[in-house]
């Protein structure tokens, strides 16, 4: 059993660690979408913080954290590997990951894909996407005035869904407009 969960806690960081390093490629690509200052205002992750430039040197907080959360867990999994094999340290393990979702506050449209958080979305692994109101009855509404009566993004891929808050129409209309050109 200390082998099949060894292999397990191995597959799980790998997965992990090859999407930061995805990421981190992909955010040298040029950006299709936000292209200026007004389309970045308008776009946020969540609905209180504005987004940040999908630039190494805007997302250095998030690239620190990331760093030394993979590098944590990796450390405690070679220090399990010493140890007596216990169930609750490998549950432990996954803890901090859990957490590394959205490090990084960016979200943006690169030309083989979507830029979220800490995931890169290539177009074919696109499902669906829908622009949902944010109402009374929205997860999101209250938080912010600026939020609203405005719109969520959702991107549903094999793996998960991701989102975005849009604050004006004519950007929402510019990103509907990408996503129908590039999602088959």
């Amino acid at each position: 059993m200390k082998i099949v969960m060894n292999i397990l806690v191995l597959v799980v960081l790998s997965y992990y660690t090859f999407h930061f390093i995805q990421v981190m490629v992909k955010m040298k690509n040029k950006m299709v979408f936000p292209s200026t200052d007004e389309e970045m205002a308008a776009i946020r992750k969540g609905p209180q913080k504005a987004l940040d430039l999908p630039h190494y040197s805007k997302q250095k907080l998030g690239i620190i954290f990331y760093s030394v959360t993979l590098l944590f867990v990796t450390s405690m999994f070679i220090a399990g590997l010493l140890q007596d094999f216990v169930w609750s340290f490998y549950l432990m393990i996954f803890v901090p990951l859990v957490h590394v979702r959205d490090l990084f506050n960016m979200f943006g449209f690169v030309e083989d894909g979507v830029l979220s958080g800490s995931r890169f979305i290539p177009w074919e692994k696109i499902k669906s996407y829908s622009f949902v109101r944010i109402d009374v009855n929205h997860r999101f509404y209250g938080h912010s005035k600026e939020v609203n009566d405005r719109y969520e993004l959702r991107i549903k891929s094999r793996l998960g869904t991701y989102s975005c808050v849009v604050l004006t129409d004519e950007v929402k209309e510019k990103m509907e407009r990408i996503l129908q050109e590039r999602v088959a």
